[in-house]
């Protein structure tokens, strides 16, 4: 799976009746609340983009767009592994609203989302099999119920060694798709449903968005360094005559 999302809304209700009648919104406006949403920081023009495009863009790239009834964002400084921690100011921004938050990162096999109705958390849940249960808030979604009860369980992939049960009663990011779906009404992966929405029609305003101090570059650039440094290097496999998978190194290619 390649699935990455970094999505927070702010919406009057469901908001999908606001992504299937989504139209071009002001730049003005999008930039006014993109600077609300990142008080303090400096917030340039940008390439345009579609939630079917820029889901999850670069660092210190912000797409936004303002429906009727609903504000979409997609930063991934806004979705967080524990997404109860959700800062202050933007629980102030959604105020009244429904507040959805959605990630999922493919790498690590990551999920995470969580709904606030009215300034109060309903729903919270971020888990990858590296790092557990991170958050568990709130009573599953109906959605969710066949997965915790261990109708998609995670099969060991054919061929490969040495293989330990899998961490968790399901994968991650199939269960993000189902939240997806849910929550906004559309999949990245997977067979869309006749009624999704069409994200390549849903436009969004680009915005370079950056610490001005840039504390926040130099902390990122630290933390991918050490993530690059505690990876090691590569490891490759090929299938033998057995039809298992065996470890091969540079010299045997």
């Amino acid at each position: 799976m390649g699935a990455k999302t970094a999505l927070l809304a702010f919406a009057d209700g469901d908001i999908r009746p606001a992504l299937l009648g989504a139209t071009r919104s002001a730049r003005a406006e999008t930039e006014a609340l993109v600077r609300q949403v990142h008080p303090g920081y400096a917030v340039e023009p940008a390439d345009n983009g579609t939630l079917f495009e820029d889901i999850y863009p670069p660092d210190d790239i912000t797409y936004a767009t303002v429906l009727a009834g609903a504000e979409l964002y997609c930063d991934r400084r806004l979705v967080l592994d524990r997404p109860s921690e959700l800062p202050e100011h933007l629980r102030k921004a959604g105020a009244g609203r429904r507040i959805i938050m959605h990630g999922m990162h493919s790498m690590v096999d990551w999920l995470g989302f969580a709904v606030w109705e009215d300034g109060k958390l309903i729903r919270s849940l971020s888990l990858s099999p590296d790092g557990g249960i991170q958050e568990n808030i709130g009573e599953p979604y109906d959605f969710e119920l066949p997965y915790w009860a261990g109708d998609h369980p995670v099969v060991p992939v054919p061929g490969w060694p040495n293989q330990d049960p899998y961490p968790l009663p399901f994968h991650p990011l199939e269960l993000g798709e189902k939240a997806l779906r849910a929550l906004f009404g559309f999949v990245i992966e997977g067979y869309p449903d006749p009624d999704d929405i069409n994200t390549e029609a849903v436009h969004l305003h680009g915005f370079r968005v950056t610490d001005p101090s840039g504390e926040e570059q130099a902390a990122r650039e630290a933390m991918y360094a050490e993530a690059y440094r505690t990876m090691g290097p590569p490891r490759m496999f090929r299938m033998g005559p057995d039809g298992t998978m065996h470890e091969i190194s540079l010299d045997s290619l």
